[in-house]
């Protein structure tokens, strides 16, 4: 019986060394590297990746485009059903640890009366979760790369969990440090669950659905903050006594809390690491790749010498800190024009955000389908640009109806940009581990949506909710140029093709014509 022989990536970046990878005629296992069983194919040297894509001799042949390969059967693979468990568990994990970054900033103006505190100190609790994820992510990226994507999503919700009661402690107007504390707490939370997607979806699902299981890893995310937006407006209102605002308060932090616990407990009995089969050829040759090979360190450095990533890495944050500033600063742009309209600015937001989580499983599926992943991202960037500039001029139109649908529309392009982004990060740095990736596109978010925030709150505050969107237009702008010189490499995507061209020759004899004219190509 036969065996197909696959192509498959071999080390991490600078992991590979000086070596020469072999395509091997299964019928022809005896030959020299002279005879015709046998084609040579270079890799790069050691201390040397290719941050811009293989040379052009490697280039021509297509799926050896990865960093180095080297042959080896053809792996077996299966999709078990308890991967929509894994998946669908993340993401209510991921919901609950959303709502809590956007719990007082949706009702800034009821808390500041409550704590007797500025806006810009209501931000900050929402803008710490931006603040800490920078300095940990790098902690955070090698905890998931070295200790699993188990360890990494039960520390995000216990961080979580024990977060939410400690916010509980700080119901009292005179204990805003201790509330603020809580949101620390959380945010260390997000630090560990953000950049889990894509990691969860290639260790998990096949390839026809890997971008679609993203897609809906990152709307748990997106529905965390859809319920931020509806629930806190509902369960406070903006009552005078403040004895009965306290209860209200509590009553909205009890649910939080007995939520984020109930998600612990059930990481902690149900949550596997990873399945036994590998659900894709990709995944299998990432196996193969031997624990001491890896260097953490090393795997950065060479994702920070891969200048497409770098670019996508600058056009993410602009996009994505520009999502996180029109959320945490929602409030205060409806309430400017539309006095004593909490409840409807939570709508509004919970409008942007279902409109975008229908955006981001449209865009996930139509990856699966079509592959294209720079054109898909450049296309919505655009969208978002235009969705930004629309919802700029007609916020003050005195219709709220407006609003409604110009947010919409933003929503449903600026967050489905989202898991594009990801998705596309994995396919121009596979090998490297998915969680690195997205960790570096989280952290450029992060540090942009302080930026913006921080900003935008000024401007606004000084020249008008027009002045502080067109200031996040004009970055959008440049974001969508900066995707527009991103070159397409996709890796991933090239290791699966080589497995199945493999399979379609199922072991028959390379013949010595063929075998010159690959040769030829090197």
């Amino acid at each position: 019986m036969h065996q197909s022989h696959v192509l498959v990536a071999r080390g991490r970046g600078v992991q590979s060394g000086l070596e020469t990878s072999l395509i091997l005629n299964p019928a022809d296992q005896g030959a020299s590297s002279e005879g015709h069983g046998l084609l040579q194919c270079p890799k790069p040297p050691h201390s040397q990746c290719w941050s811009d894509g293989p040379p052009h001799s490697v280039q021509s042949l297509g799926p050896m485009e990865l960093d180095t390969a080297e042959l080896m059967p053809k792996a077996e693979t299966k999709l078990y059903t308890r991967r929509w468990i894994m998946l669908l568990l993340f993401s209510f994990c991921s919901t609950s640890n959303a709502l809590m970054w956007l719990q007082y900033g949706i009702i800034s103006n009821i808390f500041m009366r409550f704590y007797s505190v500025d806006a810009l100190a209501i931000d900050w609790l929402s803008m710490i979760f931006m603040l800490t994820y920078v300095p940990l992510i790098v902690p955070g990226m090698w905890l998931m790369d070295v200790r699993g994507l188990r360890e990494a999503v039960l520390i995000g919700a216990a961080f979580n969990c024990v977060g939410s009661w400690v916010k509980l402690g700080g119901v009292e107007p005179d204990l805003f440090p201790v509330a603020f504390f809580g949101q620390f707490v959380c945010s260390v939370a997000m630090v560990f669950i953000l950049g889990v997607p894509p990691r969860l979806a290639s260790l998990w699902f096949g390839e026809r659905e890997v971008s679609t299981a993203c897609s809906i890893g990152v709307l748990g995310n997106q529905l965390g903050i859809a319920i931020g937006f509806l629930v806190p407006p509902i369960l406070v209102p903006n009552v005078k006594d403040m004895d009965e605002l306290a209860s209200h308060i509590r009553v909205m932090f009890y649910i939080t809390a007995g939520v984020a616990t109930f998600l612990f407990i059930l990481v902690i009995i149900v949550f596997q690491e990873r399945p036994d089969i590998p659900p894709t050829q990709a995944q299998a040759a990432a196996r193969l790749i031997p624990a001491e090979s890896y260097s953490y360190t090393s795997s950065i450095l060479c994702l920070l010498r891969n200048r497409p990533f770098i670019l996508l890495i600058i056009s993410y944050g602009l996009n994505v800190g520009c999502f996180y500033a029109v959320s945490t600063l929602l409030n205060q742009m409806i309430i400017k024009h539309y006095p004593g309209e909490e409840v409807n600015a939570g709508r509004i937001g919970l409008t942007i955000v279902i409109a975008g989580m229908v955006g981001s499983l449209i865009c996930g599926i139509w990856l699966d389908r079509t592959k294209t992943y720079k054109q898909t991202t450049l296309a919505v960037y655009v969208m978002s640009l235009v969705g930004m500039l629309v919802y700029a001029f007609t916020l003050s139109l005195g219709h709220l109806w407006v609003v409604f649908i110009t947010a919409g529309a933003l929503g449903f392009f600026m967050t489905g940009y989202l898991p594009l982004g990801f998705e596309f990060a994995v396919e121009l740095t596979y090998p490297e581990s998915e969680g690195t990736s997205s960790g570096l596109l989280n952290c450029s978010a992060q540090v942009f949506g302080i930026i913006f925030t921080i900003c935008q709150g000024k401007i606004i505050d000084r020249f008008g909710t027009l002045a502080g969107n067109l200031f996040l237009c004009v970055f959008l702008l440049i974001g969508t140029i900066l995707t527009g010189f991103i070159r397409s490499d996709l890796r991933r995507q090239m290791a699966n093709q080589l497995a199945k061209t493999a399979e379609n020759v199922n072991g028959s004899a390379v013949s010595p014509a063929a075998h010159d004219r690959l040769a030829t190509k090197l």
